[in-house]
C-alpha cells in the first residue's frame, strides 16, 4: 500500500485564476449550449432567413425605380444596405438571451462553477457569428437570383460578409452591456429596437446621401453604419479595401476594446 499525504486546507494553494486556454474552452462549451438553444428555437431562424428576404424584395421593388431608375441598377445599392440593416437589427439578440438566462437563474448556476467569468458572455456572443454569416449568405444568394453580379466576384462577397460579421459582432457587445444592466427581457428588447431602428434607417443603406437635406446628411455621415455600408459597396465594386474599410474596421475594434470589458464587469456584478 502507498501512503497518501493529506494537506490541510489552510496550507493548500488554491488557484484564483483560470488560464487563457481553459477560458477559451469554457467559452466554446457555452457557445455550443447557445447553438443547441438556437436549434430548438425555430423562431430564431426567421430572423436569419425570412427577414432578409422580405426586406430585400420589399426595398428593391419599392424603391428601385425611384432611386436608381430600375431594380437592376438599385441592387448594388440595396444588397449591402439590407445586409447591414439585418445584422444591425440582430445585434441585440445575444444581450436579450443573456438577460433571459439571468432572469431564469441560469447565470447563478454558471457563476458557481469553476469556469472563466467571461465564458457565459463570450459563448453567447460567439454564436452570433453564425447568425451574421447566415444572413450574409441569404442576402447575397437572393441578390444573385435577382441578377446582381458584383464586380469583385466571390472574393469581394466573402470580404463584405467578413467585414459585416466583425462590425456586427463588435456592436453586439454594446447591446449586451445594456441588456445585463436592465432588469427585464422586454426592456432589453425595447432598448435594442429604439437604438437600432433609427441607426439603420438614418444611414446611406437605402438611398444616396446626396438626396437628403443638409442637416440629415450630417447625421448620416456620423452614423457608424454608413461607413460600413460605404466600405462594403467599395469592396464589392472595386475589390479594394479603401479608407472607409479601414475606418469601419478600426471603429469596430475600438467599440470592442471599450465595451467588452465593461460588459464582463457588469455581468459579474449583476450575476
Amino acid at each position: 500500500m502507498t501512503d497518501t499525504t493529506v494537506i490541510q486546507a489552510a496550507e493548500r494553494e488554491l488557484k484564483t485564476r483560470i488560464s487563457f486556454t481553459v477560458a477559451v474552452k469554457n467559452s466554446f462549451t457555452l457557445a455550443y449550449r447557445a447553438w443547441l438553444k438556437m436549434l430548438h428555437n425555430p423562431e430564431s431562424f426567421m430572423e436569419m432567413t425570412i427577414l432578409p428576404v422580405m426586406l430585400t424584395l420589399l426595398f428593391t421593388f419599392l424603391f428601385g425605380g425611384a432611386v436608381s431608375g430600375s431594380t437592376a441598377d438599385y441592387l448594388p445599392v440595396i444588397i449591402p444596405g439590407v445586409l447591414v440593416m439585418c445584422c444591425a437589427m440582430g445585434c441585440s439578440t445575444a444581450g436579450t438571451l443573456l438577460r433571459e438566462d439571468m432572469n431564469k437563474g441560469i447565470t447563478k448556476r454558471l457563476t458557481s462553477m469553476p469556469i472563466a467569468r467571461i465564458s457565459p458572455v463570450a459563448g453567447m456572443l460567439m454564436i452570433e457569428i453564425i447568425r451574421y454569416t447566415v444572413i450574409g449568405v441569404v442576402v447575397f444568394s437572393l441578390g444573385f437570383a435577382l441578377g446582381y453580379r458584383p464586380e469583385a466576384g466571390i472574393v469581394g462577397v466573402m470580404g463584405c460578409i467578413g467585414l459585416m460579421v466583425i462590425a456586427a459582432w463588435c456592436l453586439s457587445w454594446v447591446f449586451a452591456l445594456m441588456s445585463v444592466s436592465v432588469k427585464s427581457i422586454s426592456t432589453a428588447q425595447t432598448i435594442g429596437m429604439v437604438i437600432m431602428f433609427p441607426m439603420a434607417f438614418l444611414s446611406n443603406a437605402l438611398v444616396p446621401v446626396e438626396t437628403m437635406p443638409g442637416w440629415l446628411q450630417w447625421v448620416v455621415d456620423i452614423n457608424p453604419l454608413s461607413h460600413v455600408v460605404t466600405a462594403m459597396r467599395e469592396l464589392l465594386s472595386t475589390g479594394a479595401m479603401g479608407s472607409e474599410f479601414l475606418v469601419a474596421l478600426a471603429g469596430s475594434l475600438v467599440i470592442l476594446a471599450v465595451f467588452a470589458p465593461m460588459t464582463v464587469m457588469a455581468y459579474k456584478r449583476r450575476a
